[in-house]
């Protein structure tokens, strides 16, 4: 290898040194430069939030630590002083779908409680505390249940759905979000035109009226745009909050109640239940005008809607708790069905009387003499007995309309001896005709039916 002449090394040097810190500016400069480019493309929305200072971090940490150095979480404030007032809002975010067969709601609610904890007061310039979840379990908390409450859920995703504030003068809010499966004692006499009041009960689980009382604060409850409700059958009317003291054993308790008043909407239960009562009922009545000896037919249409009504019955029940009274839509399936029966018992009536009027009726007994038959009469021929070495026929008289009843009087209602048809026992009696029971029926059955519709449709809607 040449090297160049003593002389001028230092010049190369020097010139070698000044190459290589060019070309590190250069790349130092365009790495900056591609840096800012990027960082304009994914600018962080929370650089332009405003940051507490560090002096404001310290303070709240020096702040916390103070107050839970000599902390005892599990005595409740003021104890042996006074009782704890605890003030209770809630945050209605939902409420539905209400279980007619299990008798329970779901309710989605933001459940607050706000009390005084002197022991957590601090001086400093920082007004309120606002923290999370992770100091939730580090003071005491009020031991708040849901009396009514089959199952209860806390929202935990993506971080446990828990607020926490701390004022300087010892104010503490605490607020949660619960998913609540209640109890509610539907009361179902008026089902499907049922209203209920659902009732959401809390008080405290340990404590005692002298120890913790519970209050409400003004404009307490409050509730979400009711469009994101699952109340598919039901329309809520209102809510109201009350305050109430149980005693037990264990001693005297506040109780606080906050009632949700719903209404059943009857859409579905007329589509499905009502109008296929109505439409099977009137549909029997069409036997009404079918011809008497068509008795295939009428049996047919009769069992067919007898059926049909009992399928209903069914299916109507589906829908309900297995309550021992009986409900309102109960009463109406009930009624339909014996308006179906009683078409068919109709017809057996009729004809089992049409039946009757066929046979013999007044049988003149006479002696037969001399009485030549055609072979083309298609009569059957007479009946003949021997009765003391005498021969008599029967001739059967087609145009008699009633049965001769041997041994009865002129008092009984239907007569069929000539001097009793005129005769004074029938002024002021009612003479119905059997053979025109289906003319009968043909007012009696709609008028009736239209009747109790009247009287139940107003008894259960208005009165």
């Amino acid at each position: 290898m040449l090297l160049p002449p003593k002389k001028n090394r230092p010049e190369v040097e020097f010139c070698f040194i000044h190459t290589c810190l060019s070309n590190t500016l250069l790349l130092l400069c365009l790495h900056l430069c591609l840096t800012m480019e990027y960082d304009e493309d994914y600018e962080d929305v929370t650089m332009n939030q405003m940051l507490a200072p560090k002096s404001q971090q310290s303070d709240a940490t020096e702040i916390l630590n103070h107050l839970l150095k000599e902390y005892d979480k599990k005595l409740r404030p003021d104890i042996g002083v006074k009782p704890t007032l605890i003030d209770v809002d809630i945050y209605v975010n939902s409420i539905g779908p209400v279980s007619s067969i299990n008798m329970e709601y779901q309710i989605d609610i933001i459940f607050a409680q706000t009390w005084t904890d002197s022991r957590l007061s601090y001086n400093s310039t920082m007004k309120i505390l606002t923290l999370n979840s992770n100091m939730v379990g580090l003071i005491w908390l009020p031991d708040t249940i849901f009396r009514n409450s089959k199952s209860a859920d806390s929202h935990w995703i993506t971080m446990p759905n828990q607020l926490l504030r701390i004022w300087n003068d010892g104010k503490i809010l605490y607020t949660l979000r619960l998913t609540i499966n209640a109890e509610c004692q539907l009361q179902l006499h008026n089902f499907p035109m049922d209203e209920h009041s659902c009732p959401l009960i809390f008080s405290s689980y340990g404590y005692p009226r002298d120890e913790m009382v519970y209050k409400w604060r003004k404009n307490s409850v409050q509730a979400a745009d009711q469009k994101s409700w699952r109340l598919y059958q039901f329309d809520f009317m209102g809510l109201r909050n009350t305050t109430d003291i149980i005693s037990t054993t264990a001693g005297d308790y506040v109780v606080m109640t906050v009632y949700f008043d719903l209404s059943r909407r009857m859409g579905y239960f007329t589509i499905q239940t009502y109008i296929p009562c109505i439409l099977t009922v009137v549909l029997s009545w069409v036997s009404f005008w079918i011809k008497k000896d068509a008795t295939p037919a009428r049996t047919a249409l009769g069992i067919t809607t007898v059926l049909t009504m009992t399928t209903l019955s069914t299916v109507a029940r589906t829908s309900l708790p297995r309550v021992s009274y009986v409900t309102a839509m109960d009463l109406f399936v009930t009624v339909c069905f014996l308006f179906v029966f009683a078409a068919m018992m109709e017809y057996a009536t009729l004809n089992f009387y049409s039946y009757s009027t066929r046979r013999p009726g007044c049988m003149h007994n006479k002696r037969v003499t001399v009485r030549n038959y055609s072979i083309l009469d298609v009569r059957p021929p007479p009946s003949v007995i021997a009765l003391n070495n005498s021969l008599y026929w029967q001739d059967f008289d087609d145009t008699c309309p009633y049965d001769c009843l041997d041994g009865k009087d002129c008092k009984s209602f239907f007569c069929c001896f000539e001097e009793c048809k005129n005769g004074g026992w029938r002024r002021g009696r009612l003479h119905i005709d059997v053979l025109e029971l289906d003319a009968y029926s043909r007012v009696f059955f709609p008028t009736s039916f239209l009747l109790f519709n009247i009287v139940y449709w107003v008894g259960y809607l208005y009165l």
